[in-house]
């Protein structure tokens, strides 16, 4: 082999980094591509608010002319962020070894010892970890992987740091009444009540979501605080695809506190699109968008402000959650947001609700 790395910088560049995971799954019938425009935001400055404190790279690997690996380096100081990322091989440690070595000397470059592998340059609900278990039913923004890639990066050198679990849900596994009863009492002996997202008031849920997620993640390491902008902004990006029924806040009287907000699974829509939503693509979307029956929806965030924490909110929130699956004929189970081995409390909710694990992804670090 004769192995070289290119950076990734001009259009044809950027095509053959869209193009190289598409033909190296070409024959893996669970996989379903990424949408180009998804990653060409994230490595946009202007779009993408990680960069006002960041850099971020991309290679190709080649074998002689022969495209044979990608990935992507980066590093925000606001998001107390360095990580390695979009890293895609063929089963060859000398390819994986090129890719990361190009990878690390570049934030070496940049004054960093230590990377966090796979990862996305941004938000940590899409793109991230390392698929280790459940090569199945891939959801969308979903790391998706072969199996050799654990090899690829653990061989290298890179210790497990965070495993995240997948797991699925469905309306029949659990004594729905024994949990309405529950749930009932927490309301009757409080002034919690659930309300569901609507578009017609989204700048009030803007401003909800925002003040409850600043103050359920505030104490977590590398806090970054949302703003208003942004809420607002990913909730406009979710706007042709939101179901209000699956949006689910809590309130205490009028006070914001919690919210667990799930979407239709997008990759039984996608998958029809061959991973570009440029004119043909959007009307491919949005075709089986009118004629698909989505069986199942996806959990996407969830929080509940910290004193709330053992005052039953998420399991009225989950209920509210079951009563619309159980009210839709197609929908059959709920994939739940991953959750990391460090939050047990949440482990032992997902196990009273009967959840069955599904995936399993890995997040890596290195120290150099």
């Amino acid at each position: 082999m004769q192995l070289t790395t290119v950076e990734v910088i001009s259009a044809d560049d950027i095509k053959a980094f869209h193009l190289f995971p598409r033909d190296l799954y070409a024959t893996d019938e669970q996989y379903i591509s990424h949408i180009d425009q998804d990653i060409d935001a994230i490595f946009n400055a202007k779009v993408n608010t990680a960069f006002s404190s960041g850099e971020a790279k991309r290679w190709l690997a080649f074998d002689e002319e022969r495209v044979v690996g990608k990935v992507a380096a980066f590093y925000s100081t606001d998001l107390h962020q360095v990580g390695i990322g979009f890293f895609d091989s063929i089963d060859s440690q000398a390819v994986a070894n090129l890719l990361f070595d190009t990878a690390i000397d570049w934030l070496k470059e940049k004054g960093y010892n230590r990377v966090e592998a796979p990862i996305n340059f941004g938000e940590r609900d899409k793109y991230w970890g390392l698929l280790v278990e459940g090569f199945k039913n891939p959801s969308y923004q979903e790391n998706y992987n072969y199996p050799y890639y654990q090899k690829l990066f653990e061989r290298y050198g890179f210790k497990k740091i965070i495993e995240q679990t997948t797991s699925e849900a469905r309306p029949e596994a659990i004594d729905y009444q024994k949990y309405k009863r529950f749930t009932d009492r927490l309301v009757e002996r409080s002034k919690l009540r659930a309300e569901h997202f609507k578009l017609s008031d989204m700048e009030r849920f803007v401003r909800d979501f925002t003040s409850i997620y600043n103050q359920a993640w505030s104490t977590h390491e590398h806090f970054v605080p949302m703003t208003e902008a942004r809420v607002r902004d990913l909730f406009k990006e979710m706007k042709p695809i939101i179901r209000e029924d699956l949006l689910w806040f809590m309130y205490d009287g009028d006070r914001p506190v919690g919210f667990y907000l799930s979407l239709i699974d997008l990759n039984q829509l996608f998958k029809y699109v061959n991973g570009n939503m440029n004119w043909l693509g959007k009307l491919k979307f949005y075709y089986r968008y009118k004629t698909v029956k989505i069986n199942k929806i996806r959990g996407i965030i969830f929080g509940v402000v910290p004193e709330y924490h053992n005052k039953g909110v998420y399991s009225i929130m989950i209920l509210k959650m079951y009563e619309v699956m159980r009210a839709d004929p197609h929908i059959e189970s709920t994939e739940l947001a991953w959750i990391g081995d460090f939050n047990p409390k949440m482990h032992a909710l997902f196990d009273s609700l009967k959840a069955t694990k599904v995936k399993v992804h890995y997040t890596y670090e290195k120290v150099f």
